[in-house]
């Protein structure tokens, strides 16, 4: 359920509740992690494929069903809200809020403040985590699941014809863990970080930065927190900051 409230003072009103949106879930599991606003103005939400595994139901390619995407709404405009004029399906195709597809469960994503790309970490399956990266206001990406989980084949043959964009990088649960936490690209007071996406990994507590330098993205393992991460933040001035599952909140340093 998507809700939103008018602010009086540093407090919610709660007499002041308008419902959005309402997505039905089939199954426990995998409601998404995230919802922000773009460079754009608009509403982005990152809904997982409704549950279970393996995508049973084929949400994540099925662009009738919002599960399994990234939405994006003009909550400005409209009554409740407004579809932006050059979402993919605007005209037909499938369901006029989407703005990705292919998605398993985008465990949060975040808008580079430096390029205005969107970087989303996807949970994997089994055995694969992906980070995927979207260029500023490019709609209608397909990501893969569940056809792929990361850049290897998962579940049946897609038909021919049909396009995907593969992760720019993905870690297996030997090395890494058991579930990505998306991040952000650092814009702090460090020049020597400027530029790295930072994402971590619920099970293992392992930090990685992901950087794009001559035409090619390269991820290298930079923490190993013991900690159970489960969610990222930036604050005012760009430093990163992560919490655990105990409560505890981190400020990444040099």
């Amino acid at each position: 359920m998507i809700a939103r409230f008018t602010v009086k003072g540093n407090l919610a009103d709660p007499s002041s509740e308008k419902d959005l949106l309402h997505i039905l879930q089939p199954f426990a599991n995998h409601n998404g992690g995230e919802m922000a606003f773009g460079p754009d103005g608009f509403l982005y939400m990152g809904l997982g494929d409704g549950g279970s595994q393996g995508d049973p139901l084929g949400n994540g390619q099925n662009t009738n069903t919002r599960l399994g995407k990234i939405l994006r709404i003009d909550v400005d405009h409209g009554d409740p809200y407004a579809i932006p004029a050059n979402n993919p399906f605007v005209n037909g195709g499938g369901k006029a809020e989407i703005w990705e597809y292919g998605l398993r469960n985008p465990w949060r994503f975040s808008f580079d403040k430096g390029s205005s790309n969107l970087y989303i970490a996807d949970v994997g399956q089994d055995t694969w985590e992906e980070v995927d990266v979207v260029p500023a206001n490019a709609g209608g990406l397909n990501f893969g699941w569940n056809y792929y989980e990361g850049m290897h084949p998962y579940k049946g043959q897609p038909p021919a014809g049909l396009n995907f964009t593969l992760p720019v990088t993905a870690y297996s649960h030997a090395v890494g863990g058991c579930a990505i936490i998306g991040g952000y690209v650092y814009r702090g007071g460090m020049k020597e970080w400027q530029g790295i996406y930072f994402y971590g990994d619920e099970c293992s507590g392992k930090i990685w930065g992901l950087i794009h330098t001559n035409n090619s993205w390269r991820s290298q393992l930079l923490f190993e927190t013991g900690a159970n991460i489960t969610t990222f933040g930036q604050g005012p001035s760009g430093e990163i900051y992560f919490a655990d599952r105990r409560g505890t909140i981190y400020r990444l340093s040099k």
